[in-house]
C-alpha cells in the first residue's frame, strides 16, 4: 500500500486510478472545494449503499450521475437555454442541437440526445439503453463541462460497517468506472477490509494562523501539518449524488435556485452593471485568493448568498473570518440568505443599489 501526505488541494490527488483518502471530513472537503484551482476536478459526492454486486453498484452510481446531469441541464448543452418545455417540436429541437455537439466534441450523439431529451422531459433515467461504458464516460464528461472542469471524480462514502465482500465489490466498481468512464474515484473511509493494494492518501489540514484568517485562505505546509485523523469528528451526512459546489467562473451556480434567480432579475437592472459571479479575490499580497459568490470589482462590493448549510456553527465561524479578512483590505460583504433572495428580492435590490450608489459616488474602487 503506497502512503502520501498531499496538500490542500483536489488537483494534487490522482485522477487515472482508484485512490483511498483517510482521515479526510467533509467540512475539510468543503474548505478544499472552495480552493479548487480551475484544473481541478468536479467532486460528486456519493453515499454509497452496499448493493452486493460490482456490477449493481455501477448501476446505481450511473443512475445518479444522470440524474445528477438532468438537474444541471441546460448549462451543458448550449443552445437549449431558451426550451423551457418539452410541448411541440421541444424534443424534437433539442436532440438535434446534442447531435449537432457531440459532432464537435468526443460525446456519442444518440446517447448525448437521449440524455437531453429526458433531461427536458423530466423523466428518470433515459439512457440505460446504452451500455454502461457509454454512460459512463457521456455522464463524466457532461458533469465536468456543467462546472468548466477537465475531469470528473466521484467521492464515495461508504459505511463505516463495511465487510470484506463489502470492500471488494466497492473497489472492483470503482476500478470498473476509472477503467470505462474515464473518470476519477476517491474512496473517503477510514477502513476497507482486506484492500492493501490501492494508493492510499492522508489528507493533512494546515494549521491555522493565530491571527485573523480567511476560510480556506491558508497555503498548505508540509512542515506544519496536523493529522485529521487524531481529532476524529462525526462525519456530515452528504446527499446522494450533490455535488459540492464547484461553480461555473462568471455564471451563478447551475444548482442555486436562489443564484439563478437574483442573476434573472439584476440582468434587467442597468445600475446593476460590472458584477461578476463565482470569481475569486485575492484580500492581500500574503494571502491566497477566496472564492465569492458576487462581485463588483470597482466597486469592492462582494454578496454572499447563503443557504441553511451556513447555519452551522463551523460555517458561521469561517465565514465571519472570510468577512473580516476582506472588510480589512477594503471589501464590503453584503450577506443574504436564500430565503430573502427567494421570497423578498424587491427589499434585496433596494438595499444593495443603495449600497453600490454610495461606493460609486464616493468613488470606491478608483
Amino acid at each position: 500500500m503506497l502512503g502520501a501526505m498531499v496538500p490542500f488541494s483536489l488537483s494534487e490527488l490522482p485522477t487515472d486510478r482508484v485512490v483511498w483518502i483517510k482521515c479526510f471530513h467533509s467540512d475539510d472537503l468543503d474548505r478544499a472545494v472552495a480552493d479548487a484551482p480551475p484544473d481541478a476536478p468536479a467532486v460528486i459526492v456519493r453515499r454509497t449503499a452496499l448493493t452486493g454486486s460490482p456490477s449493481a453498484t455501477v448501476d446505481s452510481i450511473l443512475d445518479e450521475m444522470e440524474g445528477l446531469a438532468g438537474q444541471l441541464f441546460p448549462v451543458w448543452l448550449p443552445g437549449a437555454e431558451g426550451i423551457a418545455t418539452a410541448a411541440g417540436a421541444a424534443l424534437t429541437a433539442v436532440r438535434a442541437i446534442a447531435f449537432a455537439q457531440a459532432a464537435d466534441t468526443a460525446q456519442y450523439g444518440n446517447f448525448l440526445a437521449d440524455l437531453a431529451a429526458g433531461a427536458l422531459a423530466g423523466r428518470g433515467p433515459c439512457t440505460r439503453r446504452h451500455p454502461p461504458e457509454v454512460r459512463a464516460s457521456g455522464l463524466a464528461q457532461v458533469l465536468a463541462s456543467s462546472f468548466g472542469r477537465p475531469v470528473c471524480a466521484l467521492l464515495l462514502q461508504p459505511p463505516n460497517d463495511l465487510d470484506e465482500p463489502g470492500a471488494l465489490a466497492l473497489v472492483q466498481a470503482a476500478q470498473w468506472l476509472v477503467d470505462h468512464g474515464r473518470l476519477a474515484v476517491w474512496i473517503h473511509a477510514e477502513s476497507l477490509p482486506s484492500i492493501d493494494w490501492l494508493p492510499e492518501f492522508t489528507v493533512a489540514r494546515p494549521v491555522r494562523d493565530a491571527s485573523v484568517s480567511v476560510s480556506g485562505s491558508e497555503p498548505f505546509q508540509a512542515g506544519a501539518a496536523e493529522p485529521i485523523g487524531e481529532r476524529p469528528r462525526p462525519r456530515r451526512e452528504s446527499s446522494a449524488g450533490k455535488p459540492r459546489r464547484l461553480s461555473v467562473v462568471g455564471k451563478p451556480h447551475p444548482t442555486s435556485r436562489a443564484e439563478v434567480a437574483f442573476e434573472a432579475v439584476l440582468a434587467d437592472r442597468p445600475w446593476a452593471a460590472g458584477r461578476a459571479w463565482n470569481h475569486t479575490v485575492r484580500p492581500g499580497p500574503l494571502v491566497n485568493p477566496v472564492r465569492v459568490d458576487l462581485l463588483w470589482k470597482r466597486e469592492r462590493c462582494i454578496v454572499e448568498i447563503d443557504g441553511d448549510d451556513h447555519r452551522t456553527a463551523g460555517k458561521y465561524a469561517e465565514d465571519r473570518r472570510r468577512d473580516v479578512m476582506l472588510q480589512l483590505n477594503g471589501y464590503a460583504v453584503l450577506r443574504f440568505t436564500n430565503t430573502q433572495v427567494l421570497d423578498d428580492i424587491e427589499n434585496v435590490l433596494a438595499l444593495l443599489q443603495q449600497f453600490l450608489a454610495n461606493r460609486r459616488r464616493a468613488g470606491k474602487g478608483t
